[in-house]
C-alpha cells in the first residue's frame, strides 16, 4: 500500500497529500471552508468574507461557491490533493453550491457527510425535582 502523506525535502518542506477531508461550515451570515488532510491538519481555508463579499452577501450560494474554489485551488496547486471526503455543518444557501464547486475544480468526491448538530432538548433544568 502506498503511504498517502508524504514530505518533500527543501525550504519550505511542503506536504504532498493525495486524499484529504474538505469541512464546510454553513451558516445564514457565512460560509467557511476548511481542507485538511485525514488527520485533521489543515492544508488551506477560506470564507466568503475573505474572499471580498460583506454585509448580507457572505451568506449567499455564489459567495460559498468562490470561497470553496479558492481554498481547493490552493490545496491542489500547492499540495496534490486529488480526492476527498466532504463534512458539512449547518444550514445555510452555501450547502449545495460549496460541494458542486469541489467537483468543478476537478477534485474527486469520495463521500458527503452531513455533521449538522442536532437539538435534543438539552439537560435537566436546575431545581426541577423536589421532593
Amino acid at each position: 500500500m502506498t503511504e498517502e502523506t508524504t514530505k518533500v525535502r527543501g525550504k519550505k518542506g511542503k506536504r504532498v497529500v493525495s486524499a484529504g477531508q474538505v469541512h464546510i461550515q454553513a451558516t445564514f451570515n457565512n460560509t467557511i471552508i476548511s481542507v485538511s488532510d485525514k488527520t485533521g491538519g489543515i492544508l488551506s481555508a477560506s470564507s466568503a468574507g475573505a474572499n471580498g463579499f460583506r454585509g448580507s452577501k457572505k451568506g449567499t450560494a455564489y459567495a460559498a461557491g468562490i470561497a470553496a474554489e479558492k481554498a481547493l485551488e490552493i490545496a491542489k496547486k500547492d499540495h496534490g490533493l486529488h480526492s476527498v471526503d466532504v463534512f458539512v455543518k449547518g444550514i445555510g444557501l452555501g450547502r449545495d453550491s460549496a460541494i458542486r464547486a469541489i467537483s468543478s475544480v476537478g477534485i474527486k468526491i469520495d463521500s458527503i457527510t452531513d455533521v449538522t448538530p442536532v437539538a435534543h432538548g438539552g439537560v435537566r433544568p436546575k431545581g426541577e425535582r423536589k421532593p
